[in-house]
């Protein structure tokens, strides 16, 4: 019989993206430049001003045709090839599945889905090209961008956290475990399984049963890195 394939969860975040030249909500030039948080990214804000919730996001949209994955990307992708791999995203890009990744969970939604603005949703649909107001589900309910908004539930989480209690090795990239719940998501790991945080900026990790390895890498360096660790100390 085939040898089951030890199973890779990693969690990625925002700086993955960045090398990729999509700008990140935290940086000091980021896409909040400009923008209120609250006026683009929450329910709130989109029922004071959807036109304006409508453009930045139909920004985000445009910006996301014009790039392309990084071997970060790119290699994790790879690693498919000698592990079962979970991606699990805060990123709302598709520079995951561009790259390959065939297993990614999306926490904060995606730019390329709309939703209906009902509740529950009646309609969850692929769309790539610019959202107006007067796109509408089959009800009538104007359509809005299918991200989860500051306030609103992850309806992911449940899934993500499942996931990630079965892991045999946890990889968090990209993130400055600022942003909850995702931020989380590494403690519901089994105490044995090693935890590798890969960021050029690392954060500080408190209250972590798992064995932690840090690498102070970008996602470019530091995924291949992590895949010849992988493939030499751990027999994968």
């Amino acid at each position: 019989m085939p040898t089951l394939k030890k199973k890779l969860v990693v969690l990625t975040g925002a700086g993955i993206s960045a090398e990729s030249g999509i700008k990140t909500f935290r940086d000091a030039d980021g896409l909040w430049e400009g923008h209120d948080v609250m006026e683009v990214a929450s329910y709130e804000g989109w029922l004071r001003n959807k036109e304006l919730v409508l453009d930045f996001y139909n920004q985000r949209r445009r910006q996301l045709h014009q790039v392309k994955p990084n071997n970060g990307h790119l290699v994790l992708a790879e690693l498919e090839y000698d592990f079962e791999v979970h991606i699990i995203t805060q990123n709302v890009d598709n520079l995951h599945e561009q790259a390959g990744s065939s297993q990614v969970l999306h926490l904060h939604g995606e730019l390329l889905k709309v939703r209906s603005d009902s509740n529950p949703p009646l309609q969850i649909v692929d769309w790539s090209v610019d959202l107006n107001l007067g796109d509408v589900d089959a009800a009538g309910n104007q359509l809005r961008p299918h991200i989860v908004w500051f306030g609103e539930m992850v309806p992911a989480l449940e899934e993500a956290i499942t996931i990630t209690e079965q892991a045999d090795y946890v990889a968090v990239l990209g993130t400055s475990l600022q942003v909850y719940p995702a931020a989380s998501l590494m403690h519901y790991a089994k105490p044995n399984v090693p935890v590798f945080y890969i960021d050029p900026k690392p954060a500080s990790i408190t209250n972590l049963q798992n064995p932690l390895e840090v690498i102070p890498m970008n996602a470019t360096d530091g995924v291949p890195f992590l895949r010849e660790k992988l493939l030499k100390e751990h027999g994968a």
